[in-house]
C-alpha cells in the first residue's frame, strides 16, 4: 500500500493522485452510519457501447477513413455518435470530460485576468466584408440569410465580433488594459473532407481569446502570459506539448505560434532542433530545409495536432474597426491585440490519442468522466454475499471523500459475470476500478483495486480504499 501511494505522488496530473496525502486521518465507522444518496448506476447511463468493428464501420459509412484511435475507441463505446459528416453526437461521458476539461481551461484563463463572455454564432457578413474575409475564406466559411435577405456566417472564429463590440464602447481607457475577453462556444467550419472524428469536423467547441492592449509591447507582454497559461494547462493534463513557429494564416498578424501534441496520426508536420529547443510548423520553412536557421543544428521532422494557436495581430483589426481607447495623454489610439484559440474537442480526442491503448481508453485524472467505477458481484455466484458491502462502500466514499462525490459509478449489471464487466471498465478508462471479488468475503473484507493509469492491482481494505482515493484531484 504505501509503495502504491509513493508511486502515486510521483504521477502527472493525467495518472491519478495529489501530492497532499500527509494528513489524513483514516475514518472509523461503527459510530457514524454512511449516506445515503442517490447512487450512480450504470445500468442507467446512456451510453451506446460493446459494438462490433463492422458496426463502428456502418456508423462512420467510409470504412477507409476510420483510421485514428481516438475515433474508433469514442464510437465503439459510445462517446460520440455520427450525426452527419463532420458532425457528432456528444454523449453523457464525453460532456462529463468536456465540461471538466472547460473548468481546468476557466482557471487558467482567469488566472491571467480573463474575462469569459459568449458571442453569437451568427455574424453579419458587413463584419467579415469590412476585413475582406468573406471572400478570403473561402468555402470553409458556411454562410446563410435569413428571411429578409440578410447573410451571415456561422462563426469559424470571432475577431470582426469582438472587434466590433469593443470600437462600441466610447469610453474605454488605458487604465483598462490590457483586457482579456474569453468564449467557449461552438465553431463551424466547411471543411471538404471531415476526419479522424473529433480531430477534424465541421462543428467543434474552441476556448478563443481575444486581447487589448496600450501598446506594442504590452501586447507582447500578454502574448507571452498567455502562452505561459497554455502550458500550464498542458503540463496539468499531462500532456507533452510542443510550441512552434507557426504561419498567420487567414487570421492575420505578424506573429503566431502552434502548441502541437506529436502523435502519429497528427497533420501537421514539425521541425525541431534537439540541440538549442527551435520549433516550427514546416509550412513557415523551406521544404528542402535540413538545419536550424537558428543553431544550424540538424533539425528532427515529427509529426503532430494542433491543440492550441496563438497570434499577434498588432492593429489588423483594430484599424478596421476603430477600437480605440483613451491614452495616458487623452487622445485616442487604436488598440494593439491578439487572439489565442484552444480546440476544446480536438483536445479530448488528441488526449486518447496520446495516451490511450490501441482497445482502451486512458484519460487524464482531470477529465476522467467518472473517477471511480465499483463492480458488485455476479448475482447468483458464491461471492453474492459481498453485494451489499459494495453498496455500503460507494456510501462511504461519497460521503468521507467529498471530491468524489458525483464520480462514483456503480457496475450494477450482475447478469455479467465480474470478468465482462472489468473488460467495459477498461475500455471506458476509469482511472480505478474497485470490485468485491472473492476477498471481499474475508474478515476483514478487501477489495480489488485496479490503478489504470499505473497498470496496479492492490487488495485493500475499505478503510485502505478511502485512504487511496482521498488525494484524486478533481476540478
Amino acid at each position: 500500500m504505501e509503495g502504491l501511494l509513493t508511486r502515486c505522488r510521483a504521477l502527472p496530473a493525467w495518472a491519478t493522485c495529489s501530492p497532499q496525502l500527509s494528513g489524513y486521518v483514516p475514518h472509523r465507522f461503527h459510530h457514524r452510519a454512511p449516506g445515503r444518496g442517490k447512487r450512480l448506476a450504470l445500468s442507467r447511463m446512456f451510453q451506446p457501447q460493446n459494438l462490433r468493428e463492422d458496426q463502428v464501420l456502418s456508423l462512420e459509412g467510409r470504412s477507409g477513413e476510420l483510421t485514428c484511435k481516438s475515433q474508433r475507441l469514442m464510437l465503439q463505446v459510445g462517446l460520440i455518435h455520427p450525426a452527419s459528416s463532420g458532425c457528432y453526437h456528444l454523449l453523457p461521458y464525453t460532456v462529463r470530460a468536456m465540461e471538466k476539461l472547460v473548468r481546468v481551461i476557466d482557471q487558467e484563463m482567469q488566472a491571467i485576468g480573463g474575462q469569459k463572455v459568449n458571442m453569437p454564432s451568427l455574424s453579419p457578413a458587413e463584419l467579415w466584408r469590412a476585413t475582406s474575409r468573406w471572400d478570403s475564406m473561402g468555402k470553409e466559411l458556411l454562410k446563410l440569410r435569413d428571411r429578409h435577405g440578410k447573410e451571415y456566417c456561422l462563426g469559424p472564429t470571432h475577431e470582426e465580433a469582438i472587434t466590433a463590440l469593443i470600437a462600441s464602447q466610447q469610453t474605454l481607457s488605458y487604465k483598462q488594459l490590457p483586457l482579456l475577453l474569453y468564449q467557449v462556444t461552438r465553431k463551424f467550419r466547411d471543411e471538404p473532407r471531415p476526419r479522424f472524428g473529433l480531430l477534424r469536423g465541421r462543428e467543434f467547441y474552441m476556448k478563443d481569446m481575444y486581447t487589448f492592449d496600450s501598446s506594442p509591447e504590452a501586447a507582447r507582454q500578454t502574448y507571452s502570459l498567455v502562452c505561459d497559461a497554455y502550458s500550464s494547462l498542458f503540463d496539468r493534463l499531462g500532456l507533452q506539448c510542443v510550441k512552434v513557429q507557426a504561419d498567420v494564416g487567414s487570421i492575420g498578424g505578424t506573429m503566431s505560434h502552434e502548441f502541437q501534441l506529436p502523435v502519429d496520426v497528427g497533420e501537421d508536420r514539425l521541425a525541431v532542433c534537439p540541440s538549442c529547443g527551435f520549433s516550427a510548423n514546416m509550412e513557415t520553412l523551406d521544404l528542402s530545409q535540413t538545419n536550424c536557421p537558428a543553431c544550424q543544428g540538424p533539425l528532427t521532422k515529427t509529426k503532430g495536432i494542433e491543440v492550441g494557436h496563438t497570434f499577434y495581430l498588432g492593429t489588423k483589426y483594430s484599424s478596421i474597426f476603430s477600437a480605440q481607447f483613451t491614452n495616458v495623454h487623452g487622445k485616442p489610439s487604436l488598440a494593439e491585440m491578439g487572439c489565442y484559440g484552444l480546440g476544446v474537442t480536438r483536445i479530448l480526442a488528441a488526449v486518447i490519442e496520446a495516451l490511450a491503448t490501441e482497445d482502451c481508453i486512458r484519460w487524464p485524472s482531470l477529465l476522467a468522466p467518472y473517477q471511480v467505477c465499483l463492480i458488485s458481484p455476479k448475482k447468483g455466484s458464491k461471492e453474492e454475499a459481498a453485494a451489499e458491502l459494495t453498496g455500503h462502500l460507494y456510501d462511504h466514499i461519497t460521503e468521507v471523500v467529498p471530491q468524489l462525490q458525483g464520480e462514483v459509478l456503480l457496475d450494477d449489471r450482475t447478469h455479467l459475470t465480474i470478468g465482462n464487466r472489468l473488460k467495459d471498465a477498461n475500455k471506458f478508462g476509469y482511472p480505478f476500478v474497485i470490485i468485491a471479488g472473492k476477498r471481499a468475503l474475508d474478515d476483514p473484507a478487501h477489495f480489488e483495486v485496479w490503478c489504470q493509469n499505473t497498470g496496479e492491482v492492490v487488495f485493500l481494505t475499505r478503510e485502505g480504499v478511502l485512504e487511496l482515493l482521498s488525494q484524486v484531484q478533481v476540478v
